[in-house]
């Protein structure tokens, strides 16, 4: 079974925001696939279903972004899956807003969610797909500006980046991840 995780957080007020472009791609794929993520489970939501031949899982953590790490550690030990299995989306400062990039390791990079993950499974290795959202302008702290929304200037590239991001994923569920980020990341 393949299985992709969307990190956010939950709620209304954080709905729209860049920290969670995560929970966006997972709703895109969830609504191309018709897959209801409702399921509450492994202190998350998921939803299963069949893509392509391939049994899959879309998950939103609900234990906000610092915690992720402990939906995909017990949706790993409750359902016996190998981390190789999974892909975690996340949104990425150091990646410009527009532009996805597809990563199999690597550090946190300041992102609270990925060290959360890391924390939880043990390792820096696991498939990563990056939503560029860029750095804030001077003088705005970052935890105020991934809790902001996109602008309506950045509308069309989010559009974009989700599209293309739910591509990869699907691309991936045939592929391998090697050949997924030779396609992917350009």
């Amino acid at each position: 079974m393949k299985w992709i995780v969307g990190l956010g957080n939950p709620g209304t007020a954080y709905q729209g925001t860049r920290h969670n472009v995560g929970f966006m791609v997972v709703d895109e794929l969830a609504k191309r696939w018709g897959i209801k993520v409702t399921q509450s489970k492994c202190k998350g939501l998921i939803g299963e279903g069949n893509v392509a031949g391939t049994k899959v899982a879309l998950i939103k953590p609900m234990t906000y972004m610092n915690l992720s790490g402990e939906t995909v550690r017990g949706y790993m030990d409750y359902y016996k899956t190998s981390l190789e299995d999974g892909i975690i989306v996340y949104d990425d400062l150091d990646t410009e807003t527009g532009k996805i990039r597809l990563r199999y390791q690597g550090s946190a990079g300041g992102h609270n969610g990925i060290k959360s993950i890391i924390q939880h499974t043990g390792t820096q290795t696991f498939n990563r797909i990056r939503i560029g959202i860029s750095r804030p302008q001077t003088g705005m702290s970052i935890s105020d500006y991934v809790l902001s929304n996109f602008p309506k200037s950045e509308q069309d590239l989010l559009k974009a980046m989700i599209d293309e991001s739910c591509d990869a994923a699907e691309f991936a569920l045939t592929n391998s991840f090697e050949r997924t980020m030779a396609k992917y990341n350009r």
